[in-house]
């Protein structure tokens, strides 16, 4: 027997020394919401456990007491109601119901991800004249590109943000669904083509933290990961500044090139990056002759573009496929650009003329503007468009 615990000591041994390298960053996390989400575990961990433990205590007492070989225990074959055990049995589990609840749906408006920040921490409030940095996130296949618009720069798999600065996160996807997480920050966030998603969250100590898709999207799923520098004001001035200093530029034809599935994507820095990339993105029309989602969906309020619409399609001709290295790609075909005065080309480059004033139609502005409807609904010459002859006012 001893023998036993010996060999029994010695085997556990490695396994609790592998257990004290274990860094359970959810619940030493870094960030004030990430806080937040982990009292709530706390919380309902033990509110449950009021009910668990009691229960599993009770069992083995009854199982103990009432063995076969106890003959002392009180033996009652026709017992079968009591109202005190009723009650005790019904409103404990009701009570801790009712306490989750609550807890439930304070917590999920106070962490709503799209609810700005009120606070930088338990102890300390928002000042007034803090102002949010903005990050844009895309997540590709299989890595993750950071948009700074206020900076004007752009990183692939890597991100930094200064200590005690509210973040304005704004996700979106190139092809499927993901799922942005930095556990040490907040809780994961979905991000997905052609929706936007947002979060705001704040990180209160500096260090190097990881971050990386939770939700599988194919065989780079594993690899895609980046790190998430919380840094001193003066700390992410000299990042902006070692980014700025890469000199790349981020064209759309470089990210058509980006956006082809890789694993194991080294980090890259980009010094500035196109006008309206993100917006691109988001709307699904970074090619120069595709319409943007904006656009398709202010022609579909107005009615369509009728027979036109049938035939307004296109693809990136073969020089563009060389230049962009993706001849061995499958041939995309899609909705094509839209023709106006101010992007005779259907680029997208140009932003909508309504787009500063809240609930105006795109398409009315654009007549007022001096634009016929004709020229409104979009034309067909732009690049490899398969279209016959068809009449436009039809």
């Amino acid at each position: 027997m001893p023998l036993i615990n010996t060999i029994r000591g010695l085997v556990l041994l490695p396994v609790i020394l592998l257990l004290t390298g274990c860094n359970a960053v959810l619940l030493s996390p870094s960030g004030d919401i990430a806080v937040q989400q982990r009292n709530l575990i706390y919380i309902s961990t033990i509110l449950m456990l009021l009910i668990i433990v009691p229960v599993i205590i009770l069992t083995l007492v009854f199982a103990w007491r009432y063995r076969a070989s106890n003959k002392d225990a009180r033996y009652e074959p026709d017992w079968d109601h009591s109202t005190m055990l009723e009650l005790v049995i019904w409103s404990a589990p009701l009570l801790i119901i009712i306490a989750l609840g609550a807890i439930t749906w304070v917590s999920t408006h106070a962490l709503d991800p799209y609810r700005p920040l009120s606070r930088l921490d338990e102890n300390r409030a928002l000042p007034t004249d803090v102002r949010p940095l903005t990050v844009e996130v895309v997540a590709l296949d299989w890595k993750w590109l950071f948009f700074y618009p206020e900076q004007g720069i752009a990183t692939v798999n890597e991100m930094a943000a200064p200590v005690d600065r509210p973040i304005h996160f704004k996700m979106t996807a190139s092809t499927v669904m993901n799922s942005f997480f930095i556990p040490a920050l907040a809780g994961q966030i979905y991000a997905m083509p052609g929706m936007e998603t947002q979060l705001h969250a704040v990180i209160n100590k500096p260090g190097e933290f990881d971050g990386f898709s939770a939700n599988y999207s194919g065989p780079g799923f594993s690899w895609m990961r980046f790190k998430f520098h919380g840094v001193d004001e003066a700390g992410f001035d000299q990042w902006v500044q070692k980014v700025k200093a890469s000199g790349q530029a981020l064209t759309r034809e470089d990210y058509l090139k980006l956006e082809q599935p890789s694993e194991r994507e080294p980090v890259r820095y980009y010094a500035n990056v196109a006008d309206g990339l993100y917006d691109a993105i988001l709307n699904r029309c970074v090619e120069p002759n595709r319409m943007c989602m904006r656009e398709m969906m202010a022609i579909d309020a107005n009615g369509g573009q009728g027979k036109p619409g049938a035939f307004n399609v296109a693809s990136l001709d073969a020089a563009t496929r060389a230049r962009l290295g993706l001849e061995d790609a499958p041939v995309r075909t899609y909705v094509g650009g839209m023709c106006t005065v101010s992007d005779p080309q259907g680029t997208g480059d140009v932003a909508p003329i309504s787009s500063s004033v809240p609930g105006l139609n795109p398409l009315s502005v654009r007549e007022s503007a001096g634009e016929s409807a004709a020229v409104a609904v979009p034309q067909l010459p732009l690049s490899q468009r398969a279209f016959g002859i068809v009449d436009q006012h039809a």
